[in-house]
């Protein structure tokens, strides 16, 4: 297990904000999506945001995150 119970870590940097798809393990061994969104406001602050997504709600927190970007995309709601 990494630092913080991080499993696994991947990170993007599109110009001043940073995002963080983080997997990570509790103390109960329970597996969670842990995503940040990081913004440099001046050379040492920054705004951070963070949701968590549990195991057992993924398939509905994707159905969503996947109705919401077909949307942008295609300009009209997915079925």
């Amino acid at each position: 297990m990494g630092s913080r119970g991080e499993v696994f870590s991947w990170r993007n940097t599109i110009g001043r904000r940073t995002y963080f798809f983080n997997v990570k393990e509790n103390r109960t061994g329970d597996v969670f999506l842990n995503l940040v969104e990081s913004k440099k406001n001046t050379e040492t602050d920054f705004d951070r945001h963070s949701i968590v997504v549990f195991k057992d709600d993924l398939d509905v927190f994707m159905d969503g995150l996947n109705r919401a970007v077909r949307f942008i995309r295609e300009g009209k709601p997915g079925n």
